[in-house]
């Protein structure tokens, strides 16, 4: 697990707002605080809640709720879901499944996210 820490900027339908986001290859999902969701977009009931474990031994994090928010990161427009965590110790974290949708890759030791251009045309049919 490793974690590179980047300037972004969410949009959502209520807001939006520039902040550091951590790109955690450890994490499985994209997750938010509470907080931060509430003020950025409306927050959508999941069918079923998710437990997430944490690096703190026999503790879980559970998310009832989740939302779809776009993000923008060097210039570049990406959206994707983000679970909401009520008691998450970050404002936003950005796990390996949006890295794997937008083709992210960590560079560790310039603790840069390269981002393939090509990803990010929109396209139809």
């Amino acid at each position: 697990m490793a974690i590179i820490e980047k300037e972004i900027e969410l949009v959502g339908s209520k807001g939006r707002k520039k902040i550091k986001g951590l790109f955690d290859s450890g994490a499985t999902y994209s997750c938010i605080s509470r907080e931060l969701a509430k003020e950025l977009e409306v927050l959508i009931p999941l069918a079923e809640p998710l437990r997430f474990e944490t690096a703190e031994k026999g503790k879980e994090l559970e998310a009832k709720e989740r939302v779809t928010l776009d993000f923008h990161l060097n210039g570049y427009r990406f959206s994707d879901e983000f679970m909401v965590l009520p008691e998450l110790s970050e404002e936003v974290i950005l796990g390996a499944a949006t890295m794997q949708k937008w083709r992210f890759k960590l560079d560790f030791e310039k603790e840069e996210v390269i981002i393939d251009p090509r990803v990010t045309r929109l396209r139809f049919g």
